[in-house]
């Protein structure tokens, strides 16, 4: 792990290091086992009057994204969930409608449910349908916040299908060239059987990496994540949270895939569309979101096999290149997260203080009892 400085020369900011995996705080972390997190968080759930089945499906979603050190989307997010909850900003026992299903395309209206049992439904549905026609669409509209792209994709996956996933987000990411927040952080995600898995934001990082970063005390964020609310590029990260925005990746073409993710989700399903479009930090809306669900059916193709070998062979070939000075190996979309899931399902999940003073917090609150914290 590199201390002061990574290797590509960059100065590492302040009470951050530095490892494969990503940038990481210094200092005490409460470490828990997956299964109490994932108990703990169906429990603050059921107590906020999520249904048991609902309660479990988005608490497995959470503590997943932590397994895999994707913690933007992890247990960070479940305070922000419960707020919407108590305010009656979420419902937690809508279940929407399909509003029409045509072939292989379905459109769906969330009703302002829980983004995860959102995500359950139209996953099953993406999944029926390309079994059905070879490919599954599957568009929602007034949905809410559905946790890590991958979670979805991976389902689909595990189908034996080519999953891909879209979501538009809160407007805090400005159009190239300008400096108010126009579409969000708008992700894209493809799984597919094989060791191969990509879920990136089109931004260069998650929004909710700045917020974990003020959430436990940071004063600097690395350069090149975000704004201010003026659109200067910015390190400070009181500047960056308070009305700032983030940076589209790579300039102008993270910018139109960010737009590109917005026509799939928002336009197409006819749902909320770039500023229109609420968020589980901002209070007296609903978040309105949209998602895109996509399923590939491997079989009307080749055998899934055959297709998963040829995954293996492409991938062997990324691996195979000549490293550049400074690493050691080359590695592919997934192998990070996947390592890191090893890990922590053999040493736990580290949850950073500020993050965990927020969980405790929320569950006295709904009365829920706290697990003890190594």
């Amino acid at each position: 792990m590199q201390r002061n400085r990574h290797r590509s020369g960059q100065k590492v900011p302040r009470g951050y290091l530095r490892s494969q995996h990503g940038w990481y705080s210094k200092g005490f972390m409460p470490v828990l086992s997956a299964p109490i997190l994932t108990q703990f968080a169906a429990d603050i759930f059921i107590a906020a009057g999520v249904p048991a089945g609902r309660a479990g499906t988005a608490a497995h979603s959470l503590i997943a994204s932590n397994l895999r050190g994707v913690d933007s989307h992890g247990l960070q997010l479940l305070p922000y969930y419960i707020e919407q909850i108590l305010c009656g900003e979420m419902d937690p026992n809508a279940e929407g409608q399909v509003v029409s299903e045509s072939g292989s395309c379905l459109v769906f209206d969330a009703q302002n449910a829980l983004g995860q049992s959102v995500g359950e439904t139209c996953c099953g549905h993406a999944i029926r349908l390309a079994s059905a026609n070879g490919v599954g669409i599957v568009v929602s509209r007034e949905s809410n916040h559905f946790g890590a792209a991958a979670w979805w994709a991976q389902k689909m996956r595990a189908a034996g299908q080519i999953g891909l996933v879209f979501c538009n987000a809160s407007p805090i990411v400005p159009p190239w060239q300008g400096r108010e927040g126009r579409i969000g952080t708008n992700p894209i995600c493809m799984s597919v059987p094989g060791p191969w898995l990509l879920d990136m934001a089109t931004t260069t990082v998650a929004a909710g990496k700045i917020f974990k970063a003020f959430i436990n005390g940071k004063d600097e964020i690395p350069a090149g994540w975000a704004f201010d609310s003026q659109g200067v590029p910015t390190t400070d990260t009181k500047a960056a949270y308070n009305k700032g925005m983030l940076m589209p990746l790579g300039g102008y073409k993270g910018s139109g895939l960010g737009l590109m993710v917005e026509i799939l989700c928002s336009v197409l399903s006819g749902g909320a569309m770039a500023n229109e479009v609420g968020g589980i930090r901002i209070r007296g809306r609903h978040n309105r979101c949209s998602q895109c669900f996509i399923a590939i059916d491997i079989a009307r193709f080749m055998p899934v096999e055959e297709f998963t070998g040829r995954v293996e062979q492409l991938v062997h070939l990324m691996k195979g290149t000549p490293t550049a000075p400074g690493y050691d190996e080359v590695m592919v979309a997934g192998d990070p997260e996947w390592r890191t899931e090893a890990e922590r399902l053999r040493d736990g999940i580290p949850v950073e203080q500020g993050n965990w003073d927020l969980l405790v917090k929320t569950a006295e609150r709904l009365s829920v009892a706290v697990p003890a914290a190594g």
